[in-house]
């Protein structure tokens, strides 16, 4: 892994209780909750797909993902449309969550590596654990959130 230098945006939002975060730079969008057709024989933490201008996006509940309850909708359910890495190509996907909090910049120095126990998801989905307001944020490695295998699977490869 790369060592950060630099301060790094981080964009936060809410899944169940916890807080989550992704490097700003790899989000696109955010959008509102807006219909989401169903796709077959998909695993269940894959909601379905969206068009976006004409393009078909997946979308992917990230509280199934990590073993949480589905994301029920809410008005404040979203969207967060990221761009993910797979053998070297830049895949788009939708990643729903509870709530879009803010866009924080954190400090190197801000984030320990993640824990090896007392979190309930595997850790290497996570850069480290930030620390905002005397909360911690998780930040994800959205690249190692899904398997090769599961992208193809969302791709219908």
């Amino acid at each position: 892994m790369a060592e950060v230098l630099q301060a790094t945006q981080y964009l936060t939002f809410m899944l169940a209780e916890e807080v989550f975060a992704v490097d700003v730079a790899r989000v696109r969008e955010i959008l509102e909750i807006t219909t989401i057709t169903k796709v077959p024989q998909v695993p269940d933490f894959m909601r379905g797909v969206i068009n976006l201008r004409g393009r078909v996006v997946p979308v992917i509940d990230l509280r199934l993902k990590f073993g949480m309850q589905e994301t029920a909708q809410t008005v404040n359910t979203c969207i967060i449309v990221v761009e993910v890495m797979m053998a070297d190509e830049n895949i788009v996907l939708g990643a729903l969550a509870d709530s879009v909090q803010e866009v924080i910049e954190m400090e190197p120095a801000q984030i320990e590596a993640p824990p090896h126990i007392g979190t309930h998801l595997k850790t290497e989905f996570l850069k480290g654990m930030g620390k905002n307001n005397e909360h911690f944020v998780m930040i994800l490695d959205i690249d190692k959130v899904f398997s090769g295998a599961e992208l193809a699977a969302v791709q219908g490869q």
